[in-house]
């Protein structure tokens, strides 16, 4: 018997929900699989779906039940209006992040004025979202992007050719890569989560996202550390550095940041939630 996209809809969401999953993630998938966008898939609601793309439908709906995430069984995300490519060798990309890309791109003109080009590193790059994305919405932006993981750099270095963004990818230990040169910008979400947080993470996180990428000794503060040692040295003059954070670490990582730079400006930002996420550190001459 034939099925409307409703119907299918409707069934998956209910299983979902039944297994403990968000029920919004049915749409996100069927998204993909017919290839519409939210409003394309609302106006065929009561359209046929194929035996095919039911098929492959509820095949991910099954496999995001047993708690694998959406976005690796459909091998993308989006972030700031864009489509990366993701699998299980990088984090998935959190809206939380896109908020610290608003945050740079208010300061840049305040800061910068026409400085061009602006070189720009993003330590820990991951799928290479921020380095992409800053490089796309900063027109000025001269790019270096480093992580110390093979497999990372090499979905970054597909999403940014799908992207038509042009990247210095580097591999190494942060900012390791990048020590030789002068920097305007240094961004970097880098792993903050403290081994003993590991049981309250979801199995959608702590089984599937790469650990190497989410956890950090010091209660999750090392590499916030590392890079506050690291910085001094390799900023210009004018500088801004922006580190986004877990939600208590703001004190901490804004007492490194001062500590480093003892006459820079810093800041903890709230993101949208109203949660400490973002430290950032304004230099000027």
């Amino acid at each position: 018997m034939s099925k409307t996209i409703y119907e299918a809809l409707n069934r998956a969401s209910s299983f979902l929900e039944e297994n403990n999953r968000e029920k919004e993630v049915a749409r996100y998938i069927l998204q993909f699989v017919l290839g519409k966008n939210y409003s394309e898939l609302m106006m065929a609601m009561y359209e046929e779906i194929s035996t095919d793309s039911f098929n492959t439908f509820w095949s991910y709906v099954e496999e995001h039940a047993t708690g694998r995430p959406y976005q690796y069984i459909i091998g993308q995300e989006t972030f700031y209006d864009r489509e990366f490519l993701v699998n299980e060798s990088v984090l998935i990309p959190r809206p939380e992040t896109e908020e610290l890309i608003e945050e740079v791109r208010k300061r840049v003109p305040l800061l910068f004025k026409d400085k061009n080009p602006l070189y720009v590193a993003d330590i820990g790059t991951g799928s290479g979202a921020i380095a992409i994305t800053i490089q796309k919405e900063v027109p000025n932006a001269k790019v270096t992007a480093t992580d110390i993981s093979e497999k990372a750099l090499q979905v970054a270095t597909k999403n940014a050719e799908r992207l038509s963004a042009l990247i210095d990818f580097k591999q190494g230990d942060l900012a390791e890569p990048i020590s030789h040169e002068k920097w305007d910008i240094v961004l970097s979400n880098p792993p903050y989560i403290a081994h003993s947080e590991a049981p309250s993470l979801s199995d959608t996180v702590i089984d599937y996202e790469p650990h190497l990428a989410l956890f950090a000794d010091e209660d999750g503060l090392l590499l916030y550390r590392k890079l506050s040692e690291q910085l001094p040295s390799l900023m210009n003059s004018t500088s801004l550095i922006g580190f986004e954070i877990g939600y208590e670490q703001g004190p901490a990582v804004a007492g490194m940041l001062q500590k480093a730079f003892p006459k820079g400006n810093v800041e903890v930002i709230q993101d949208i939630n109203g949660k400490n996420r973002f430290v950032f550190c304004t230099n000027a001459e």
